[in-house]
């Protein structure tokens, strides 16, 4: 018996250092591949679809930016070049900056004021037995399905005429500080899926009602937390109605929203500035929309009891 007659066969194809390489792909191997590739896109078409759906308008928006003033909203949907400067001579209109201090300002304030004022109601309407618990549910619902229009005169004299606050935000950021009623509601829902025990056990090893709020129900209540600040950023931030109400007055107080809008009327006719700043204004809140999603799939997931 010969040496090479021990060793075993080599399977069809070139052996090279990294493993045997495979030969031409055959015709029935090119047909399976097309076959696999079509059933994908038969499978995922209703994606693709809403895909495109939400995204072509992105695209249109981001390729006019970057057009000159005689090609935008022309025929030509591809920019004959691209004129990154667009973006530069909108962060330098005047007033440009001191909109998205504002509105940092609004949101950044809003959001902490509004999570920090909820969360105490929301623990007490879910876990605490007291009398009057279900009437002050029903309050906060109440509130939810309250209209602002139906309460903005009052509080327009309120703040405007009684505390000489116009021409400013802090009506819009002080009130905030007293809770939101769907931020309750939310808040109040994800609370009641926290298993009591936690609770009863933090307080037999003698921890008082805030403590056990910040030690326990604040780390187990992330997901519900991140879920309601970035609703209310995200309200604060595009908020329009707010601030043509009360800050209108006064150029110095204007967010994003409302700038942009005297940005539009400014440059009506040259729209490749006016998608810029459109970018500018919507890239915050793409950009934190995506590092946040995972809040949301926490948010249904985690319930407070794992194994």
């Amino acid at each position: 018996m010969t040496l090479s007659s021990t060793l075993p066969s080599e399977a069809p194809g070139k052996r090279t250092g990294r493993g045997v390489a495979r030969g031409p792909v055959t015709a029935a191997e090119r047909v399976a591949r097309r076959r696999a590739l079509l059933n994908w896109v038969a499978v995922h078409s209703l994606a693709i679809a809403a895909g495109l759906f939400f995204l072509l308008p992105f695209v249109f928006v981001f390729l006019t930016s970057v057009m000159t003033d005689s090609q935008a909203l022309t025929t030509d949907y591809w920019p004959t070049s691209w004129n990154w400067g667009n973006y530069g001579k909108v962060w330098n209109t005047p007033g440009f900056l001191t909109w998205w201090r504002n509105t940092l300002l609004y949101a950044l304030a809003g959001t902490l004021l509004t999570v920090v004022s909820s969360l105490p109601v929301a623990y007490a309407l879910a876990k605490f037995r007291f009398r009057g618990r279900n009437l002050a549910m029903m309050a906060v619902i109440s509130m939810m399905m309250l209209p602002p229009q139906v309460t903005i005169i009052p509080m327009y004299l309120f703040w405007a005429k009684q505390l000489g606050l116009g021409g400013s935000l802090w009506p819009l950021i002080i009130p905030m500080a007293f809770g939101d009623a769907f931020s309750i509601f939310l808040l109040r829902q994800f609370l009641l899926t926290i298993p009591k025990e936690y609770i009863e056990a933090a307080r037999i090893d003698g921890c008082g009602e805030l403590r056990t709020l910040l030690r326990v129900v604040l780390p187990m209540a992330k997901p519900a937390i991140a879920a309601v600040a970035l609703f209310q950023f995200f309200y604060c931030w595009n908020d329009y109605f707010g601030p043509q109400i009360y800050a209108s007055s006064n150029h110095d107080a204007w967010t994003l929203s409302y700038g942009l809008e005297s940005f539009k009327g400014a440059h009506h006719t040259n729209w490749n500035l006016t998608m810029a700043a459109t970018l500018l204004v919507m890239a915050p809140v793409i950009v934190l929309f995506f590092f946040a999603q995972k809040a949301f799939i926490e948010g249904v997931t985690l319930t407070g009891v794992k194994g």
